[in-house]
């Protein structure tokens, strides 16, 4: 007599975190791929650094005379304000992995406005800079990694803002289902991460 199979239900592609997997068994890759990406944008700003660093060692005198010298309260608070929103944005993670959906919405939003405060804040440098991409080899050097930064902030601002919209569908996100708040939160880390070297090279060196 033949026995009866118990049929498994198709795998479909969840929302789960670092945790949890697909349906059916099968492992979840996404944050590792998530993992790679960030590596593979690390290896573009090192070269990036890496060429700001060459370009200071060679050059007679970094700055070359005649560049304004760069302001620090605007940028310094502007750190301030980008690094404390990785901690802001970890407790809207911690706050759904407790369920609590009000509690991701309001942490993200507050991320989310404090990135767009520091993109205003970096074009109004921008604006009142006396001097221009083609100024000299430092100033092309000050926009091509601020502003691809800045360009990186402004997609990493887009993810927030996706995760809190697609938060509004009532068990979109959960303690069970929240990968997409997890690879917004390590895509701004990455962000942050990034701006302090760059802070640290650029404003301060």
């Amino acid at each position: 007599m033949q026995g009866s199979a118990i049929q498994q239900p198709q795998g479909t592609i969840s929302d789960h975190g670092g945790q949890g997997g697909h349906h059916g068994g099968h492992p979840d890759h996404r944050l590792f791929g998530m993992a790679l990406f960030l590596v593979a944008e690390s290896a573009i700003f090192l070269g990036l650094f890496g060429a700001f660093l060459i370009y200071r060692s060679v050059v007679p005198v970094w700055p070359p005379e005649g560049t304004p010298e760069l302001e620090l309260l605007l940028p310094g608070i502007n750190t301030i304000i980008l690094v404390s929103s990785s901690f802001v944005m970890h407790k809207g993670q911690a706050a759904i992995k407790k369920n609590d959906v009000s509690g991701l919405q309001l942490w993200f939003g507050i991320t989310a406005a404090m990135g767009l405060i520091f993109l205003i804040g970096q074009m109004y440098e921008y604006f009142h800079l006396e001097m221009g991409l083609t100024t000299n080899l430092f100033a092309s050097c000050f926009y091509a990694l601020t502003g691809f930064h800045g360009l990186h902030v402004t997609f990493g601002l887009l993810l927030t803002l996706a995760v809190l919209w697609r938060s509004r569908q009532e068990g979109h996100y959960s303690s069970e289902s929240f990968f997409g708040v997890e690879a917004a939160e390590l895509y701004w880390h990455f962000v942050d991460v990034v701006w302090i070297i760059l802070f640290i090279l650029v404003y301060l060196l």
